[in-house]
Protein backbone atom coordinates (compact mmCIF):
# COMPACT_ATOMS: atom_id res chain seq x y z
CA UNK A 1 0.00 0.00 0.00
CA UNK A 2 1.43 3.36 -1.05
CA UNK A 3 1.28 6.07 1.61
CA UNK A 4 1.58 9.84 1.36
CA UNK A 5 4.32 10.94 3.74
CA UNK A 6 4.97 14.54 4.78
CA UNK A 7 8.39 15.17 6.34
CA UNK A 8 8.60 18.19 8.66
CA UNK A 9 12.29 18.93 9.02
CA UNK A 10 15.03 21.54 8.95
CA UNK A 11 16.41 22.72 5.55
CA UNK A 12 16.98 19.57 3.53
CA UNK A 13 19.75 20.84 1.27
CA UNK A 14 22.12 21.37 4.22
CA UNK A 15 21.97 17.84 5.65
CA UNK A 16 24.82 15.34 5.70
CA UNK A 17 23.37 12.47 3.69
CA UNK A 18 25.83 9.98 5.21
CA UNK A 19 24.70 10.71 8.77
CA UNK A 20 21.20 12.16 8.70
CA UNK A 21 18.56 9.76 10.03
CA UNK A 22 15.69 11.65 8.38
CA UNK A 23 17.35 11.17 5.01
CA UNK A 24 17.57 7.42 5.66
CA UNK A 25 13.91 7.29 6.68
CA UNK A 26 12.91 9.20 3.55
CA UNK A 27 14.95 6.96 1.25
CA UNK A 28 13.40 3.86 2.79
CA UNK A 29 9.88 5.26 2.42
CA UNK A 30 10.57 6.13 -1.21
CA UNK A 31 11.95 2.64 -1.88
CA UNK A 32 8.70 1.20 -0.53
CA UNK A 33 6.70 3.22 -3.01
CA UNK A 34 5.48 5.91 -0.66
CA UNK A 35 5.01 9.46 -1.98
CA UNK A 36 7.12 12.05 -0.18
CA UNK A 37 6.42 15.68 0.63
CA UNK A 38 8.76 18.10 2.38
CA UNK A 39 8.16 21.20 4.44
CA UNK A 40 9.93 23.20 7.13
CA UNK A 41 8.32 24.08 10.48
CA UNK A 42 7.84 27.69 9.34
CA UNK A 43 5.59 26.37 6.54
CA UNK A 44 3.13 24.91 9.06
CA UNK A 45 -0.14 26.81 9.57
CA UNK A 46 -3.65 26.41 10.94
CA UNK A 47 -6.80 28.08 9.64
CA UNK A 48 -10.08 27.76 11.53
CA UNK A 49 -8.73 24.75 13.39
CA UNK A 50 -7.49 22.85 10.31
CA UNK A 51 -3.75 22.25 9.96
CA UNK A 52 -1.94 22.59 6.66
CA UNK A 53 1.50 23.32 5.25
CA UNK A 54 3.07 24.67 2.10
CA UNK A 55 4.78 21.46 0.93
CA UNK A 56 6.98 20.39 -1.94
CA UNK A 57 6.85 16.95 -3.55
CA UNK A 58 10.21 15.36 -2.74
CA UNK A 59 12.50 12.91 -4.50
CA UNK A 60 15.63 11.66 -2.73
CA UNK A 61 18.82 10.01 -3.98
CA UNK A 62 22.11 9.13 -2.33
CA UNK A 63 24.19 11.58 -4.36
CA UNK A 64 26.19 14.15 -2.44
CA UNK A 65 25.20 17.64 -3.51
CA UNK A 66 22.29 16.30 -5.55
CA UNK A 67 20.38 14.38 -2.94
CA UNK A 68 16.99 16.11 -3.08
CA UNK A 69 14.70 17.33 -5.84
CA UNK A 70 11.77 19.51 -4.79
CA UNK A 71 8.65 20.11 -6.81
CA UNK A 72 6.52 23.25 -6.71
CA UNK A 73 5.09 24.23 -3.35
CA UNK A 74 1.46 23.46 -2.81
CA UNK A 75 -0.93 23.86 0.10
CA UNK A 76 -1.68 20.44 1.58
CA UNK A 77 -3.96 19.81 4.55
CA UNK A 78 -2.31 17.44 6.99
CA UNK A 79 -5.50 15.44 7.48
CA UNK A 80 -5.21 14.46 3.80
CA UNK A 81 -1.83 12.73 4.13
CA UNK A 82 -1.22 9.35 5.75
CA UNK A 83 1.93 10.01 7.77
CA UNK A 84 3.78 13.05 9.11
CA UNK A 85 7.37 12.59 10.26
CA UNK A 86 8.11 15.34 12.80
CA UNK A 87 11.86 15.46 12.36
CA UNK A 88 13.11 18.99 12.98
CA UNK A 89 15.87 19.33 15.53
CA UNK A 90 15.34 20.96 18.92
CA UNK A 91 15.73 23.32 20.79
CA UNK A 92 12.55 22.25 22.46
CA UNK A 93 11.22 25.79 22.69
CA UNK A 94 7.74 27.34 22.36
CA UNK A 95 7.95 27.08 18.57
CA UNK A 96 8.52 23.35 18.88
CA UNK A 97 5.74 22.99 21.43
CA UNK A 98 3.33 24.95 19.22
CA UNK A 99 4.08 22.58 16.36
CA UNK A 100 3.15 19.63 18.57
CA UNK A 101 -0.19 21.29 19.39
CA UNK A 102 -0.95 21.83 15.69
CA UNK A 103 0.04 18.30 14.70
CA UNK A 104 -1.97 16.87 17.57
CA UNK A 105 -5.13 18.05 15.80
CA UNK A 106 -4.59 15.51 12.98
CA UNK A 107 -3.16 12.58 14.94
CA UNK A 108 -3.95 9.66 14.82
CA UNK A 109 -6.10 9.99 11.68
CA UNK A 110 -2.88 11.13 10.14
CA UNK A 111 -0.18 9.18 11.93
CA UNK A 112 2.39 11.61 13.37
CA UNK A 113 5.72 10.01 14.28
CA UNK A 114 6.37 10.40 17.10
CA UNK A 115 2.97 11.08 18.72
CA UNK A 116 3.09 14.90 19.09
CA UNK A 117 1.32 15.03 22.46
CA UNK A 118 3.76 12.49 23.89
CA UNK A 119 6.74 14.30 22.39
CA UNK A 120 5.51 17.41 24.16
CA UNK A 121 5.01 15.50 27.41
CA UNK A 122 8.37 13.73 27.28
CA UNK A 123 11.11 16.38 26.98
CA UNK A 124 14.23 14.35 26.69
CA UNK A 125 16.14 15.11 29.86
CA UNK A 126 13.04 15.53 32.05
CA UNK A 127 11.39 12.35 30.81
CA UNK A 128 14.39 10.24 31.77
CA UNK A 129 14.14 11.22 35.46
CA UNK A 130 10.82 9.36 35.70
CA UNK A 131 12.74 6.10 35.73
CA UNK A 132 14.09 5.94 39.26
CA UNK A 133 17.41 4.21 39.69
CA UNK A 134 18.45 4.39 36.04
CA UNK A 135 20.07 7.85 36.05
CA UNK A 136 23.24 9.06 37.74
CA UNK A 137 22.72 11.57 40.57
CA UNK A 138 20.79 14.37 38.84
CA UNK A 139 19.65 17.85 39.84
CA UNK A 140 17.25 20.10 37.91
CA UNK A 141 17.33 23.62 39.29
CA UNK A 142 17.92 27.34 38.72
CA UNK A 143 19.00 27.89 42.31
CA UNK A 144 22.77 28.62 42.38
CA UNK A 145 22.97 27.48 46.01
CA UNK A 146 21.47 24.09 45.14
CA UNK A 147 23.83 23.70 42.19
CA UNK A 148 26.88 24.68 44.22
CA UNK A 149 25.86 22.23 46.96
CA UNK A 150 25.53 19.49 44.32
CA UNK A 151 29.04 20.27 43.07
CA UNK A 152 30.35 20.22 46.64
CA UNK A 153 28.79 16.78 47.12
CA UNK A 154 30.09 15.16 43.93
CA UNK A 155 33.16 17.35 43.13
CA UNK A 156 32.97 16.68 39.39
CA UNK A 157 29.75 17.55 37.53
CA UNK A 158 28.21 18.11 34.12
CA UNK A 159 26.03 21.20 33.61
CA UNK A 160 23.85 21.47 30.49
CA UNK A 161 20.74 23.23 29.19
CA UNK A 162 17.53 21.40 30.03
CA UNK A 163 16.18 21.67 26.49
CA UNK A 164 19.37 21.71 24.42
CA UNK A 165 20.57 19.15 21.91
CA UNK A 166 23.64 17.87 20.11
CA UNK A 167 25.98 18.54 23.01
CA UNK A 168 25.56 22.32 22.74
CA UNK A 169 26.16 24.17 25.99
CA UNK A 170 27.46 21.13 27.89
CA UNK A 171 30.11 21.96 30.50
CA UNK A 172 32.21 19.84 32.82
CA UNK A 173 32.87 21.66 36.10
CA UNK A 174 35.30 20.13 38.57
CA UNK A 175 35.99 20.85 42.21
CA UNK A 176 37.64 24.23 42.56
CA UNK A 177 36.65 25.39 39.06
CA UNK A 178 36.01 29.13 39.43
CA UNK A 179 33.81 29.35 36.34
CA UNK A 180 30.65 27.86 37.89
CA UNK A 181 29.13 31.15 39.06
CA UNK A 182 29.83 32.87 35.75
CA UNK A 183 28.38 29.89 33.87
CA UNK A 184 25.16 29.99 35.89
CA UNK A 185 24.89 33.75 35.28
CA UNK A 186 25.24 33.12 31.54
CA UNK A 187 22.54 30.44 31.54
CA UNK A 188 20.29 32.74 33.56
CA UNK A 189 20.69 35.57 31.05
CA UNK A 190 19.92 33.26 28.12
CA UNK A 191 16.59 31.93 29.42
CA UNK A 192 14.44 31.37 32.49
CA UNK A 193 14.68 27.59 32.43
CA UNK A 194 16.45 25.41 34.99
CA UNK A 195 19.63 23.62 34.04
CA UNK A 196 20.27 19.92 34.47
CA UNK A 197 23.27 18.96 36.57
CA UNK A 198 24.60 15.42 36.79
CA UNK A 199 27.49 13.69 38.48
CA UNK A 200 30.30 13.33 35.97
CA UNK A 201 30.70 9.73 34.88
CA UNK A 202 34.34 8.92 34.08
CA UNK A 203 33.07 5.91 32.09
CA UNK A 204 32.30 8.39 29.31
CA UNK A 205 35.97 8.13 28.31
CA UNK A 206 35.13 4.58 27.17
CA UNK A 207 32.10 5.87 25.32
CA UNK A 208 28.50 7.06 25.38
CA UNK A 209 26.16 4.49 23.87
CA UNK A 210 23.33 5.50 21.54
CA UNK A 211 20.71 2.76 21.52
CA UNK A 212 17.80 2.83 19.07
CA UNK A 213 14.43 1.44 20.13
CA UNK A 214 11.52 0.83 17.76
CA UNK A 215 8.15 0.32 19.44
CA UNK A 216 10.01 0.00 22.75
CA UNK A 217 12.36 -2.76 21.56
CA UNK A 218 16.13 -2.20 21.15
CA UNK A 219 17.18 -2.80 17.55
CA UNK A 220 20.76 -1.51 17.41
CA UNK A 221 23.48 0.51 19.12
CA UNK A 222 26.75 2.29 18.63
CA UNK A 223 29.37 3.51 21.06
CA UNK A 224 30.45 7.13 20.69
CA UNK A 225 33.89 7.81 22.11
CA UNK A 226 34.76 11.45 22.87
CA UNK A 227 37.82 13.02 21.32
CA UNK A 228 40.86 13.68 23.47
CA UNK A 229 40.28 16.75 25.62
CA UNK A 230 36.53 16.77 24.94
CA UNK A 231 33.82 15.96 27.51
CA UNK A 232 31.15 15.44 24.83
CA UNK A 233 30.83 12.33 22.70
CA UNK A 234 28.54 13.73 19.99
CA UNK A 235 29.97 12.82 16.61
CA UNK A 236 29.61 16.29 15.12
CA UNK A 237 32.02 17.58 17.80
CA UNK A 238 34.62 14.90 17.14
CA UNK A 239 33.20 11.77 18.78
CA UNK A 240 34.24 8.48 17.18
CA UNK A 241 31.63 5.81 16.46
CA UNK A 242 32.39 2.18 17.34
CA UNK A 243 30.47 -1.03 16.84
CA UNK A 244 28.59 -2.03 19.99
CA UNK A 245 26.61 -4.98 21.33
CA UNK A 246 24.26 -4.36 24.24
CA UNK A 247 25.44 -5.33 27.71
CA UNK A 248 23.07 -7.06 30.17
CA UNK A 249 22.65 -3.73 32.01
CA UNK A 250 21.76 -1.91 28.79
CA UNK A 251 19.20 -4.57 27.95
CA UNK A 252 17.79 -4.20 31.46
CA UNK A 253 17.42 -0.44 30.94
CA UNK A 254 15.60 -1.04 27.65
CA UNK A 255 13.30 -3.60 29.26
CA UNK A 256 12.37 -1.10 31.98
CA UNK A 257 11.63 1.86 29.70
CA UNK A 258 10.47 0.01 26.57
CA UNK A 259 6.85 -0.69 27.60
CA UNK A 260 6.34 2.97 28.55
CA UNK A 261 7.71 4.14 25.20
CA UNK A 262 5.38 1.81 23.32
CA UNK A 263 2.37 2.80 25.44
CA UNK A 264 3.02 6.45 24.64
CA UNK A 265 3.19 5.88 20.89
CA UNK A 266 6.88 6.77 20.75
CA UNK A 267 7.78 4.61 17.76
CA UNK A 268 11.35 5.78 17.10
CA UNK A 269 13.47 6.61 20.14
CA UNK A 270 17.18 6.95 20.83
CA UNK A 271 18.53 6.62 24.36
CA UNK A 272 21.97 7.49 25.70
CA UNK A 273 23.76 5.28 28.22
CA UNK A 274 27.09 5.95 29.94
CA UNK A 275 28.47 3.09 31.99
CA UNK A 276 25.50 1.64 33.83
CA UNK A 277 23.40 4.81 33.66
CA UNK A 278 20.70 6.14 31.37
CA UNK A 279 21.35 9.84 30.70
CA UNK A 280 18.77 10.87 28.06
CA UNK A 281 15.72 9.60 26.18
CA UNK A 282 15.59 11.26 22.75
CA UNK A 283 12.07 11.38 21.32
CA UNK A 284 12.06 14.55 19.22
CA UNK A 285 14.42 13.76 16.34
CA UNK A 286 16.57 10.73 17.22
CA UNK A 287 19.73 10.12 15.22
CA UNK A 288 22.26 7.35 14.75
CA UNK A 289 20.58 4.86 12.44
CA UNK A 290 23.02 5.27 9.54
CA UNK A 291 26.04 4.78 11.79
CA UNK A 292 24.52 1.63 13.28
CA UNK A 293 23.64 0.31 9.83
CA UNK A 294 27.22 0.69 8.66
CA UNK A 295 28.53 -1.43 11.53
CA UNK A 296 25.78 -4.04 11.68
CA UNK A 297 24.52 -4.21 8.11
CA UNK A 298 21.09 -3.54 9.54
CA UNK A 299 18.28 -1.51 8.03
CA UNK A 300 16.91 0.38 11.01
CA UNK A 301 14.90 2.73 8.78
CA UNK A 302 13.17 -0.40 7.47
CA UNK A 303 12.26 -1.44 11.02
CA UNK A 304 10.84 2.01 11.72
CA UNK A 305 8.74 1.81 8.55
CA UNK A 306 7.57 -1.69 9.43
CA UNK A 307 6.21 -0.23 12.67
CA UNK A 308 4.61 2.72 10.88
CA UNK A 309 3.00 0.59 8.19
CA UNK A 310 1.59 -1.77 10.81
CA UNK A 311 -0.46 1.18 12.09
CA UNK A 312 -1.87 2.21 8.70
Amino acid sequence: MSLSVAIQMDPIHSININADSTFALGLEAQARGHKLFYYEPLDLSMRDGRAYAQMCPLTLRREAGNHATLGAKEKVHLDEVDVVLMRQDPPFDMSYITATHILETVHPKTLVVNDPAEVRNAPEKLFAVRFAGLLPPTLISRDPNEIRAFRNEFSDIIVKPLFGNGGAGVFRIREGDENLNSLLEMFGQMNREPVIVQKYLPEVRQGDKRIILVDGVPVGAINRVPAEGEARSNMHVGGRAEKWSLTPREREICEIIGPELKARGLIFVGIDVIGDYLTEINVTSPTGIQEIDRFDGANLAGLVWDAIEARR
